[in-house]
């Protein structure tokens, strides 16, 4: 029988969506919000983060978001603070 030595998976979900004022969180329509993706590390997660927040520049009020789903899964991880 083999271990895995696999490096653990720190989830990471990248969305967006266009908000309703400049100085807040509240999407202007939530059946509207892009879903980019889930990705496995955090710099995986960035990268994808740029692009989109890049495509977008033009739209002052557009906002791409990376959530630490990692941290959400396993509060008490220790691990979890580190990325």
């Amino acid at each position: 029988m083999t271990e895995n030595h696999e490096s653990k998976q720190l989830l990471h979900l990248v969305f967006g969506g266009e908000l309703t004022s400049l100085t807040g969180v509240n999407f202007r329509d939530l059946d509207g919000l892009d879903i980019v993706g889930i990705f496995p590390d955090y710099k995986s997660a960035e990268r994808a983060w740029r692009a989109k927040a890049q495509e977008t520049v033009d739209n002052a009020h557009m906002r791409y978001f990376i959530v630490h789903l990692h941290r959400l899964l396993e509060p008490s991880d220790a691990s979890a603070t580190k990325a």
